[in-house]
């Protein structure tokens, strides 16, 4: 039987990478005055450094932001700018600061499936800007609990899990990363609804899911048909 359900927060309740998307292309510009931008050594370039930094600096714009730096003056060979530095500082902040904007239906979805299931959000990224997030949506009293991870992976879902005194097969998580959200769930033996967002960050998009996995999960394409989503799975997990 399905007890709990896991919601993520950026692009699944509310907007985000698009601001991330913008950020990317105001650090173009700007370095866009010292070298070829588009070159594809320098966009893989900042991908390479945002990855090496994960483990540093965690996700979200603070550590876009540092990465942003720090390849500027990797690919300038030093040449940028005090001026310029400030300016992608700001570009961080600017993220920081965006307003938060749920997706359509958003609310009415999450608050239908909470009427049948018990219902938790787990979002990963900076304590701060997330708790920030989660204020400004006006969600925070759908949900039974709140969880800001470091990383989404089988250790922390095996860990909400245990505080619930749950098995993987009565969880669902509702996400649009693969990797983050719906592998690592569906790996334990529970269930998984992916929700694909219009743009996704490269390192999201990896993922080892297969047709083996199909069974324990269902895609849809708004938030609309979340409730509908976990019905059916409602129901797989039943059997």
């Amino acid at each position: 039987m399905l007890k709990l359900v896991g919601f993520d927060g950026d692009d699944t309740l509310w907007h985000s990478e698009g601001y991330y998307r913008e950020a990317s292309a105001q650090f173009g510009a700007i370095i866009g005055r010292y070298v070829d931008v588009g070159d594809a050594h320098v966009q893989a370039g900042m991908l390479a450094t945002e990855r090496r930094n994960l483990k540093l600096f965690g996700y979200g714009a603070k550590g876009m932001t540092l990465s942003m730096v720090e390849t500027a003056i990797a690919i300038t060979d030093g040449r940028i700018s005090a001026a310029d530095i400030h300016r992608l500082i700001e570009v961080g902040k600017g993220v920081l600061q965006h307003p938060v904007e749920l997706l359509p239906g958003v609310r009415e979805a999450v608050a239908t499936v909470a009427e049948q299931h018990a219902v938790v959000l787990i979002t990963k990224g900076d304590l701060f800007h997330q708790e920030k997030k989660v204020a400004q949506s006006g969600m925070a009293d759908l949900f039974r609990r709140i969880e800001i991870v470091s990383e989404k992976d089988a250790g922390t879902y095996r860990r909400v899990l245990a505080e619930f005194a749950l098995e993987p097969a009565q969880f669902a998580m509702v996400g649009n990363s693969l990797r983050s959200d719906i592998e690592p769930v569906v790996r334990l033996g529970g269930w998984g609804v992916h929700m694909p967002y219009h743009v996704t960050w490269e390192h999201e998009m990896e993922n080892g899911l297969g047709e083996a996995d199909a069974p324990h999960m269902l895609t849809i394409d708004a938030p609309v048909a979340i409730p509908s989503a976990i019905a059916q799975l409602a129901l797989r997990a039943a059997r």
